[in-house]
C-alpha cells in the first residue's frame, strides 16, 4: 500500500507545478488580452491547484489523516486515488505542452 500512497503523492506534488506554471502563463495572458477565455482558464486552474494543494496537505502534513491513508485505506481505494493523480497529471502535463508550443 505505500507504494500508491507515494505514487499519489509524487503525482499531487508534479500537478501543483504544472498548476502553477499554467497558472502563470494564463494570469499574464488575462492581464495582457483581457477575455473571458483566458479569465476562465486561469480561474480553473486555480482551483485544480487548491485541490491538489489540499491533497498534498492531507497525505504529507496532517498528523491523523496522513497516518490513515498510510495505514487504514483499503488497496482498491488507493488504487483508484493514484489513479485519479496519474491520469491528471498526464492531463496537465499535455496541457502545459500545448499551452507553451
Amino acid at each position: 500500500m505505500s507504494l500508491w500512497f507515494d505514487v499519489a503523492r509524487v503525482a499531487a506534488g508534479v500537478n501543483v507545478l504544472l498548476l502553477l506554471a499554467l497558472i502563470a502563463v494564463w494570469g499574464r495572458n488575462y492581464l495582457e488580452f483581457r477575455t473571458k477565455h483566458t479569465l476562465g482558464l486561469a480561474v480553473f486552474a486555480l482551483l485544480l491547484l487548491a485541490e491538489n494543494a489540499l491533497s498534498l496537505y492531507i497525505y504529507l502534513v496532517d498528523p491523523t489523516l496522513s497516518g490513515w491513508f498510510a495505514t487504514d485505506v483499503p488497496a482498491i481505494a488507493w488504487r483508484a486515488m493514484m489513479a485519479l493523480h496519474v491520469l491528471e497529471t498526464a492531463a496537465l502535463g499535455f496541457l502545459v505542452w500545448i499551452t507553451w508550443d
